[in-house]
């Protein structure tokens, strides 16, 4: 059999603010050394798009109700494994009478390929199990009608938000959750998948100034000079003549980073589009305001 090495990983978990909240330890398999049809068969695990977060935002609005967030506390170890899969004895914790052995896994470990797919498949059956129903176009959001009343549950990875019309029916689906599973309960909805929320009575703001701010300094260039108007649209690009090398990964990532930026700042999406597409430039360097 395949033995999947496992390793510690320690990391900071940040608040909005950016301040470090708690310092965090997982044991985590070396899911990259798995291998196709022998430790792993279905890795897809459908996760929450941001545009549905922002209707869903819109409709609580609109209904008069707030959001509010609960998150599952280890998560990927709830979802239970259906292949053979054999992990080595954790780092720093190995049994010195019997060095050699191995531990098979009954539940999924951070790390591996099939954790996310397994976590997806446990909450989704707990949630129909329960009466909800499974969107249509979005597989993530599930709903669950009582009389007139409405419940909405979006699921993303461990990061639950919900919120209905009826305040019991939020009771009841925080015990249901709390009765399954470990769960921490987080109040209001004020950041999810990178938004800084604030929900007022008939309004909720979005803004991404901890994600811009983490942007910039993952890519170097938190001490840049401001622009107020990003670029001008009779802007182009010019040929890079003596063709710099590019890091195309980098380039890449800095591209998507700035997509996803577009969901609460709609005026850098020409600037960022012009860099996105060098064919409708006329090159690939770029200057980032």
């Amino acid at each position: 059999m395949n033995v999947i090495d496992t390793k510690w990983v320690f990391r900071n978990k940040m608040d909005v603010q950016g301040i470090i909240a708690r310092n965090k330890a997982r044991l985590v398999a070396k899911g990259y050394n798995q291998e196709k049809n022998i430790d792993y068969d279905e890795t897809y695990a459908p996760v929450a798009r941001i545009e549905v977060v922002r209707l869903l935002l819109a409709y609580a609005c609109l209904s008069g109700f707030k959001l509010f967030q609960i998150d599952v506390k280890s998560a990927f170890l709830n979802g239970f494994i259906n292949e053979e899969v054999y992990v080595t004895q954790p780092p720093e914790f190995e049994d010195h009478k019997l060095p050699g052995h191995v531990y098979k896994l009954k539940k999924t470990l951070y790390g591996l390929k099939q954790a996310p797919r397994q976590l997806y498949e446990m909450l989704s059956n707990f949630l129909l199990s329960k009466n909800y129903q499974r969107g249509q176009v979005d597989k993530t959001l599930f709903i669950k009608n009582f009389e007139n009343d409405i419940i909405l549950v979006q699921v993303y990875v461990e990061d639950i938000s919900f919120g209905s019309t009826n305040e019991l029916l939020c009771q009841e689906f925080v015990l249901d959750m709390q009765g399954e599973f470990e769960m921490s309960m987080m109040g209001e909805l004020n950041y999810f998948l990178g938004l800084q929320i604030k929900q007022l009575q008939n309004d909720a703001f979005l803004n991404q100034s901890k994600y811009c701010r983490d942007v910039l300094k993952k890519f170097e260039m938190d001490s840049c000079k401001e622009a107020s108007t990003p670029i001008a649209t009779s802007c182009y690009l010019d040929v890079d003549e003596h063709r710099t090398t590019v890091d195309q990964t980098k380039f890449r990532g800095l591209i998507g980073s700035l997509l996803y930026l577009t969901a609460s700042r709609p005026d850098i999406t020409f600037a960022m589009h012009v860099c996105k597409i060098p064919g409708k430039s006329k090159g690939f360097s770029f200057e980032c305001c």
